[in-house]
Parts: C-alpha cells; sequence; structure tokens
C-alpha cells in the first residue's frame, strides 16, 4: 500500500519528535526506521517517514555509525546550500544526541565531534561544516541556539 505524506507536515512533526528527548533505544529506532508507532503519538504522526542519518553522536561522545559514507542518507530532506539544492546527495549527515532541553550539548559531544570531523576531513574532500537550520531554515532548527558554534570551530581549528 503506497501512502502520500505531506513531506512539510511530517518534517514539522518529526522536529518536535526531535526537540523531545528520545529515551533508551528510541533515537537508534527512529534512525533505522523501526519506531513502534503505538509506544508515541508522534511516532503514529512519522510511522511512514524514511529517515536516516550516516553518524548520531551520543551525549557521552560516541559515534553510531548507521549509514556507510559513501552513500545518500536522509537526514536534511528538502535543503539548500550554497546555491546547490538536494543536500543529501552530496553532505554527510551528523546527527547530535539531545541539546534542545536545559541541558544543551555534553563537553564530551564537543570532543567528539570535532574528533570525526578530523576524521572525516582526512578522508573527504570535505569544504563546510553546517547545521541543519542552515540548509533547511525555517524547518529545521537543530543544532538550535545550544550549540556553540564559536566553541566548536575554535576546537577543530587547533591541531
Amino acid at each position: 500500500m503506497a501512502v502520500k505524506l505531506d513531506r512539510q507536515q511530517v518534517a514539522g512533526q518529526l522536529q518536535r519528535l526531535t526537540d523531545w528527548t528520545l529515551q533508551g533505544d528510541q533515537i537508534e529506532r527512529l534512525f533505522t526506521n523501526r519506531l513502534d508507532p503505538t509506544e508515541h503519538p508522534y511516532f503514529a504522526e512519522v510511522a511512514g517517514l524514511r529517515v536516516s542519518a550516516h553518524l548520531l553522536l551520543r551525549r557521552n561522545g560516541d559515534a553510531i555509525q548507521f549509514v556507510p559514507l559513501h552513500m545518500r542518507a536522509w537526514h536534511a530532506g528538502e535543503s539548500t546550500w550554497r546555491g546547490q539544492a538536494r543536500c543529501n546527495d552530496f553532505s554527510v549527515g551528523i546527527e547530535l544526541e539531545g541539546g534542545g532541553g536545559d541541558d544543551g550539548y555534553s563537553d564530551a559531544q564537543y570532543a567528539g565531534l570535532v574528533e570525526l570531523t578530523r576524521a572525516l576531513r582526512a578522508v573527504l574532500p570535505l569544504r563546510d561544516v553546517a547545521g541543519h537550520s542552515d540548509i533547511a531554515p525555517g524547518r529545521k532548527t537543530d543544532p538550535g541556539e545550544r550549540f556553540d558554534w564559536a566553541r566548536f570551530l575554535s576546537a577543530l581549528a587547533l591541531k
């Protein structure tokens, strides 16, 4: 059975879902499209949406890979960066656990993100680093106000 989804509506629902703190293995189930629609009202609303990220950076700094780097992940949706549309076609999607609540992002996440970005730069021709809010403004809000870009970029610049 085919289900037609209103991508803008579903994207908004997904953003509300990611603003809510996923618990236990829910975040892994989100990015492997195995959420139980009966477990949470938003899970039912996004049940037909297929999302993925190349990598997830946990609050403790550990990285989990969901999609091989040479394959497309479905993390950005409708997006544009520096005049080029369809960012999923040419980007690596890294999701950060949490950040939407009062806790912000952890020291371990910043350290892990710096380490991960350096490792990616060693094997890929990375030119830019941008947030989902930069490539899909008005539709996506992550990493959000609580992400300290100056801290991340300064640490990334250090050898």
